[in-house]
C-alpha cells in the first residue's frame, strides 16, 4: 500500500515514520509542535489532498486512520495561499479545496453578550470563538449563499458545517444595522439587518 510505504520512508517526498514519531514527541504534552520554529528545505509535493469536507486522501484514497490525520493536522502550516506538512527535516506540500478544517459542533455556555461558543473541529481541536478566534461568514459572488468560517489557530481555518451554522442562526440577535452572534465579549457578523428583513 503506497501510503504505507510513505510512512515507512519510501516515498522520498512524503514525510517519513521517523520525521512524523518526532513531531508526535514535540507534540506529547506540550500543545501543538512548534511547526512554525521549523524551516527544513522544501522535498516537493505530495499527492495529498483535503476535500472540502475535511476528508484527508492520499493518492486519491481517503486516510481512513483518524489518528494519522490527527497526526498530519497537527504539523500543518500554511503560508500565502500555499499549505505544507512540516516536521524539523521535513516540509511537503499538499492540497487544500477550501479550508483545512471542519468545525462539526459547538457548545454554548452563557447567554446574550456574556455567551461563549466553544467549537469541536474533525480532528478533536476545541475552539473558543473570540477576538483570537473570529468567525467570518463569505458569501459566494454567483449565489450569495454564504460560507461561515472559523480560525482555529496560525491562518488556519474551519469551514463551519451547516447544522452547526443553522444553530448560530438560532442564537443570533441583531446589534447596530446587523444579525450576529456573540461570542467571548465580541460580536460576529453574520448579515445586514436589512438583508433579512427583505428576506422575511
Amino acid at each position: 500500500m503506497e501510503m504505507a510505504k510513505a510512512m515507512n520512508g519510501e516515498n522520498p517526498k512524503g514525510p517519513t515514520a521517523e520525521s512524523l514519531a518526532e513531531a508526535a514527541r514535540a507534540a506529547k504534552g506540550k500543545g501543538l509542535p512548534p511547526v512554525h520554529d521549523w524551516n527544513p528545505d522544501f522535498t516537493g509535493d505530495l499527492d495529498m489532498r483535503i476535500g472540502r469536507d475535511g476528508t484527508w486522501h492520499y493518492q486519491g484514497s481517503p486516510i481512513r486512520r483518524s489518528a494519522l490525520v490527527r497526526l498530519f493536522s497537527t504539523i500543518l502550516r500554511r503560508e500565502g495561499d500555499q499549505y505544507f506538512l512540516v516536521t524539523p527535516a521535513e516540509k511537503v506540500g499538499i492540497t487544500v479545496d477550501d479550508v483545512p478544517f471542519v468545525a462539526v459542533d459547538f457548545e454554548v455556555e452563557g447567554v446574550g453578550e456574556y455567551q461563549d461558543l466553544i467549537f469541536e473541529t474533525n480532528v478533536g481541536d476545541k475552539v473558543l470563538a473570540g477576538p483570537a478566534h473570529p468567525i467570518a461568514v463569505e458569501r459566494a459572488p454567483e449565489t450569495g449563499e454564504p460560507s461561515p468560517y472559523l480560525l482555529v489557530r496560525d491562518d488556519l481555518w474551519a469551514l463551519i458545517d451547516r447544522k452547526s451554522f443553522y444553530r448560530l442562526l438560532d442564537l443570533g440577535v441583531c446589534e447596530d444595522g446587523w444579525f450576529g452572534v456573540w461570542s467571548d465579549r465580541a460580536f460576529f457578523k453574520i448579515a445586514p439587518e436589512d438583508e433579512l428583513s427583505q428576506e422575511a
